[in-house]
């Protein structure tokens, strides 16, 4: 009925598949391993971890590496339940072995809350063993004398394992280092003092416990470099004395602009009297004609009154002439 060729191949290829299945599901090459390494887990519970989605290629290795640094306070429960919650089970597995190899008190707990919190807690271990060194971006302060200086410091630090859940970072620590020199730069009383002696600046910075409530602790403050900048002082009282000039300009040409109105308004009035004058005068025949016509002025008031104003005109003219024209007209 059936080929026995062909009987014999589907049933090999129906053996590798179920192999595979089981073996993908009961990691047992890893269950040996960690039988070999004497950690005590069984093949239901790597079974279990499949069907829980928690990768057994991760939490026996990590169990194989605790067991073999001499953590017997790692269990298997909570490896899987630190994965379940989203955490790097291998990079917490390798803090804690670099902790206790370095004597740093640093329980599981803590470790797992550091990972959970997004920080390196792998890293936080190996700074805390070897500091490492910060370098800040230029900083600008000015001394008292007005000279700016350009300083660059390296801080040295080493990571506070208890300060890591809620500590400061890198930022703050850079902030206020900068904060720091600046404030010492400018209470110098002059950029040669802070040139001469620039660890007074270290010195200040230190005292000032800028590694408070941070996730590290300030070993040292060393600075790098410090360079001349401009002159700030010569620069704000440049500045200053055009700001005076262009106001003083500007009252002046107020003031001289007001003068030309003032003296377009007298010309005005003096325009309306001359024309009020002019219309006066205009008015002066027809008052001596009507008070001849009426009687009140006599014709001999009248010549002596043109007579007056012969002589007042000839004495204008006399005015107007100068020396070399009298003594033209006595000779």
């Amino acid at each position: 009925m059936f080929d026995a060729p062909l009987l014999s191949v589907a049933l090999v290829v129906g053996l590798v598949v179920l192999l595979s299945i089981f073996f993908h599901f009961v990691p047992f090459f890893l269950w040996l391993s960690a039988k070999v390494s004497g950690v005590h887990i069984s093949l239901i519970q790597l079974f279990l971890m499949r069907i829980r989605n928690v990768p057994p290629g991760i939490i026996v290795p990590s169990l194989i590496e605790a067991h073999k640094a001499g953590l017997r306070n790692i269990t298997r429960d909570n490896l899987e339940a630190h994965y379940m919650t989203g955490g790097h089970v291998q990079r917490v597995v390798h803090a804690l072995v670099s902790a206790s190899k370095a004597n740093i008190d640093l329980p599981f707990e803590k470790a797992t809350a550091i990972d959970l919190a997004g920080r390196d807690v792998f890293e936080a271990v190996q700074t805390s063993v070897n500091p490492k060194v910060i370098d800040t971006p230029p900083v600008a302060a000015v001394a008292k004398n007005g000279i700016q200086l350009i300083a660059k410091a390296r801080v040295t630090v080493r990571a506070n394992i208890h300060q890591l859940v809620g500590g400061a970072g890198e930022d703050t620590i850079l902030a206020r280092v900068g904060e720091g020199i600046v404030s010492s730069i400018g209470s110098a009383v002059s950029h040669e003092e802070v040139l001469e002696n620039p660890d007074s600046i270290s010195k200040l910075v230190l005292r000032k416990g800028l590694d408070a409530g941070t996730a590290f602790e300030i070993l040292s403050i060393d600075i790098a470099d410090i360079d001349v900048g401009k002159n700030i002082g010569a620069t704000l009282q440049m500045d200053q004395a055009n700001a005076d000039k262009n106001i003083a300009q500007a009252k002046a040409e107020e003031r001289r602009a007001m003068a030309v109105a003032t003296e377009q308004e007298m010309k005005a009035k003096a325009q309306e009297a001359r024309a009020d004058v002019i219309q006066a005068e205009a008015e002066v025949p027809k008052a001596l004609a009507q008070a001849l016509r009426e009687g009140n002025m006599g014709f001999m008031d009248f010549y002596r009154l043109q007579n007056l104003k012969g002589d007042t005109a000839m004495r204008e003219n006399f005015s107007k002439l100068g020396k070399d024209d009298i003594t033209e007209i006595i000779k």
